[in-house]
């Protein structure tokens, strides 16, 4: 499902005495963090703020907002999440969020009529993602998200169309 605002991180820390914070990013290049000009503290885009500066520092960003420049004032943004708007962000053919992807529907590409279930958790293993299917009786399977299995995904509708490799789902019910 598409989301107007999306989960980019969380404030895990400051760093210095000059309001710098410090975010855990959740996406997969700490890099991608410093493509907003804007972002929310508010998952509905409420309490928009102005980035000032932006940096990579090793798996984490620094960076500072408008209106709050000194440690006492970081320090009240420890453990908030930060939001970016959907909007400003285009995305590559094949690529999708985690978050959007959650809860939808799991697909057989060749026959829309198999439905395995929805995708109830997706883990970054770091040669590829593995998504968690649920299916209707609770039963988990893993799939290997790469090309050859997961075909496409269609958000917006809630659905992901794969080709699951032989095995996965042989032993449900």
């Amino acid at each position: 499902m598409i989301k107007s605002y999306l989960e980019l991180g969380k404030i895990v820390g400051t760093h210095g005495i000059r309001g710098e914070l410090k975010l855990d990013p959740w996406c997969d290049d700490p890099d991608f963090a410093k493509n907003f000009s804007t972002v929310y503290f508010g998952k509905n885009g409420e309490d928009p703020v102005k980035i000032a500066s932006c940096r990579k520092h090793k798996n984490q960003i620094l960076f500072t907002l408008e209106g709050y420049n000194d440690i006492n004032s970081a320090e009240t943004l420890r453990n908030k999440i930060i939001y970016i708007k959907r909007s400003d962000i285009k995305l590559s053919d094949g690529v999708w969020f985690i978050e959007e992807l959650m809860g939808c529907k799991a697909i057989n590409a060749d026959d829309n009529n198999i439905v395995y279930g929805s995708i109830t958790d997706i883990f970054q293993t770091g040669a590829n993602d593995v998504w968690q299917i649920t299916d209707e009786n609770g039963n988990n399977f893993l799939l290997p998200a790469i090309k050859d299995v997961v075909i496409d995904a269609d958000v917006e509708n809630c659905r992901a169309y794969i080709r699951p490799l032989k095995g996965i789902f042989d032993d449900a019910n």
